[in-house]
Formats: C-alpha cells, structure tokens, sequence
C-alpha cells in the first residue's frame, strides 16, 4: 500500500486493514448504528468528505474499493461486482461491523444491492446516489468492458492512461463531462489519484470486470426497503436508469434533485443528507437519535 498523504481527506480516520485478499483502507468516522459508505468507480473514500458532517449519529465506514484509492488489491481477479461484494462482506465481518443501512455512489451502488443479497439480517436498507445500475446504450455496450479489459491486461496501459488523463485540464474535462461542477479543492483530489498508474488499473480492472445484468434481472426479487437518489443533470448515469430500477424494485422510493451532476454528494452534500436522514430513520422505527435537520 502506497502511503496516505497527511493532507488526504479524513486522515485522522483512516486505518489499513489486512484481510484476505485485499490490504484495505478504510476511514471509519461517528458514533452510532454502523452505516457503510461505498464509493464510485475511479473515486475512492475521499469522495464522502463532504457528506460525513451532515451524517450525525452514525458509525460511518468509508473503505476504498480494491485497487482503487489506497487500498491494494490482492488479486487482479477480484475487482467484479460479485468479488467486490462478497470480499466487502467478508471485511465486514472480520472486523465485527454490523452496517444497518448502505449507501453507494454510482456503481457503489451496484455493489451495495448485490451485497444486500449476501449480508446478514442486520442490513435494514440501501440508498443508492446517481446508482449505475443499467447497462451502457448500444454500441458502447458491447465495446467498453472489451476495451477496459483488452486496456487492463497490459502492464503499461495504466501508466499511459496516467499520463494521458491527469493533466488538470483532462481531470476539469471528464469531472464536468458528468454534469457536476467542483470546486478546485476537488478537482486537485481527482487529479492525484488519476495520476497514479495503480489507481489507474484497479479501475480498469473494476471496469473489465463488471458484470451488472444478473443483478439486473434479480431487481424483483430485493425485499429490503431501497432509496435511489437522481440528478436530473447527470450526464454518466441519466435519472432513468434510476427511475426504471426503482420501478422494478417492491420496496424502492425514487427521489430526483435539480440542478446537478452525477457527483451530487460532493455538489451538494447537504441535500443529499436530507434525503437520506429521513429514509434511514424510517427504516424499522429508525436507527439513529439525532433528528434529521429540518
């Protein structure tokens, strides 16, 4: 594992955690019900910075996913929605945490309604934000998991993509290419992890390996009550992916917010949290003792 800057995001908070097969980092913030927070493809923890302050009440455990952000993969071969998942589980139960609700960003998402099928009763529910959780259009379907994985068995792809993508003005193309616009404190945190070849490939590795459709079919078969959060001008993962899901699901809720990108949480932490806060706390009677802002 590469060393965590000083300066990171949360990293009073951060712990490295050996267990199999991964050498995790994760940041665990709060006192509460455990609530587990998993972060989008290419992101890493770091992306709920701005949403932990208004999240009072809770245990919030923040890993990044295998091979992306600080944590070091064990295994090339785990970075699948599937492996993410039950390896995620597994993480959980080493350590003794118990997450009642959680939430996922953009294919964060995915990998929490997947491991909603392989956790414990403890798990009440799952909030997904901008949930990627529709397969690519067309052409683009059939030719971008063959391109990351063709890009992804190569040793020197990552460190080309590097240079290639981390210029600050490539980093302010894809981040504003979502429909979001951050603030240069963010756009500099993007950056530094793009320009490591590592992160770089655990991405790839993630996006070679992403088989969605059997959870897909599965949608109707999810009992737990869902929560999918939309923007209406996200340009990754547009809110009819979102909407059609819920559609599909028995206990899903569907909430549409305007005025932003596919990074809703880092736009507009406070908005996001008051969707939230309200869904949690209806969950069986509730799991926290802090009331939700008004």
């Amino acid at each position: 594992m590469r060393p965590i800057p000083a300066d990171w995001p949360m990293r009073a908070a951060s712990r490295v955690i050996r267990c199999r097969p991964h050498e995790w980092h994760v940041q665990v913030l709060g006192e509460g019900p455990d609530l587990l927070l998993l972060h989008g493809a290419g992101a890493s923890a770091h992306s709920f910075h701005r949403l932990v302050p208004h999240m009072p009440g809770y245990r919030l455990i923040i890993p990044d996913l295998p091979g992306q952000g600080f944590t070091r993969a064990g295994g090339m071969l785990r970075l699948g929605l599937d492996a993410m998942a039950d390896d995620l589980a597994t993480l959980c139960a080493d350590q003794g945490w118990q997450p009642q609700a959680i939430i996922g960003h953009s294919a964060g998402a995915a990998i929490a309604l997947r491991m909603s099928e392989v956790m414990p009763a403890t798990l009440r529910g799952v909030v997904g934000i901008n949930a990627a959780l529709g397969p690519f259009d067309g052409f683009a379907g059939w030719l971008f998991p063959k391109l990351a994985k063709a890009m992804s068995a190569s040793p020197f792809v990552a460190a080309i993509v590097t240079r290639l993508t981390s210029k600050r003005r490539q980093v302010e193309s894809l981040l504003s290419g979502t429909g979001s616009n951050l603030d240069a404190e963010a756009v500099t945190l993007y950056q530094r992890l793009v320009s490591d070849p590592r992160h770089v490939e655990g991405t790839l590795g993630m996006m070679a390996q992403w088989q969605l459709e059997p959870l897909i079919e599965r949608f109707p078969q999810i009992g737990l009550p869902v929560l999918l959060i939309a923007s209406d001008q996200d340009r990754a993962v547009p809110p009819r992916i979102s909407r059609a899901a819920a559609a599909r699901m028995g206990r899903a809720e569907y909430v549409e917010v305007a005025g932003y990108g596919h990074l809703l949480h880092e736009e507009a932490p406070e908005l996001v949290a008051a969707r939230i806060l309200p869904f949690l706390q209806r969950m069986r009677g509730g799991l926290s003792v802090v009331a939700a802002p008004a």
